[in-house]
């Protein structure tokens, strides 16, 4: 028999504004995200094709969000099957794009640290915009499907497949890169000090995205695989929210790795915090101009004119 698990109002409306939270903040710092890859694209460097998509995905990950809330809220799909596969096209398939673009970046860093002029090729923009397009186009065939337990044969087949190619694989990819960069960076003297704890920094972090943000939700996926009857059905669903919850905070994640944390993302968030605070100080510096002029006024007025 299928297992069914009803939610509570009071689950459902915590998820909602954990949701839309995720998504006020999504739209702004991958916009700005996208300032950022935009300056690194016009200045002829690959890995700005690959931080531009992944702002890209993430946007559009929030647009998805938005027509997937209804579902989220009522947990029956409602809107026909060609919304649903729209749907989960620009939604779900974001953890697989970011995945990608992820491996792509920290594999983009291995060649350009590791074997600087041997595969100049594959560091060239037009490559990078090839391999986006790839990794799009491949992201987009996506199932639709409700998360029914126990699983039949072929939905745990699939469960299994992404559970290797969604996690395994990028995890020892980014693992193999991270490695051999630590190697070459410690034996090559003229690598800075600086240059080399943001290298690892970045790589370390995005390693830490691969399992935290989409670890969870591919552990959870296995062990459906695994569900025989109904009393182990219940957890499982209830985890498998939560997981999916973690995995969205991904996209607030993204450009604090690749934007943020370089020095030209760094000096635009300077920039932007100089003009924020520029733009206060003379909206006091107004204000308060104003308040002396109107006592200046007041004090003219209240003094008494010679001859009088």
């Amino acid at each position: 028999p299928l297992c069914y698990v009803a939610d509570n109002t009071s689950r459902k409306r915590g998820f909602m504004f954990f949701y839309i939270f995720v998504i006020v903040l999504t739209v702004p710092s991958n916009a700005f995200a996208l300032h950022v890859a935009w300056k690194h694209i016009r200045k002829k460097n690959e890995l700005g094709v690959y931080l531009f998509n992944l702002a890209l995905s993430d946007l559009s990950f929030a647009a998805g969000l938005l027509v997937w809330l209804d579902y989220l809220w009522s947990g029956v799909w409602v809107h026909g099957g060609f919304v649903c596969i729209f749907s989960i096209n620009i939604l779900f398939t974001n953890f697989y794009t970011s995945e990608a673009l992820l491996c792509c970046i920290a594999f983009d860093r291995y060649l350009a640290v590791v074997h600087p002029f041997k595969y100049m090729v594959c560091r060239k923009i037009t490559t990078a915009t090839a391999v986006s397009a790839a990794i799009w186009v491949d992201g987009s065939h996506s199932l639709c499907f409700d998360i029914v337990l126990p699983m039949s044969d072929h939905l745990a087949r699939i469960s299994l497949a992404r559970f290797f190619l969604g996690l395994i694989v990028p995890v020892v990819l980014v693992m193999f890169s991270t490695w051999r960069i630590y190697k070459a960076v410690g034996s090559n003297q003229a690598t800075e000090e600086q240059e080399r704890k943001q290298i690892f920094k970045l790589l370390t972090v995005v390693l830490l995205c691969l399992l935290i943000c989409f670890g969870p939700t591919h552990v959870i996926m296995l062990l459906q695989t695994q569900v025989d009857d109904c009393r182990n059905a219940t957890w499982l669903l209830y985890l498998n929210k939560i997981s999916v919850a973690i995995s969205i905070l991904n996209p607030l994640v993204d450009p604090f790795l690749y934007c943020f944390i370089t020095k030209s993302g760094k000096a635009n968030i300077s920039q932007l915090i100089l003009f924020c605070k520029k733009k206060r100080t003379r909206r006091v510096n107004t204000r308060g101009s104003g308040l002396v002029q109107k006592s200046i006024f007041l004090v003219l007025q209240m003094m008494p004119v010679p001859g009088f």
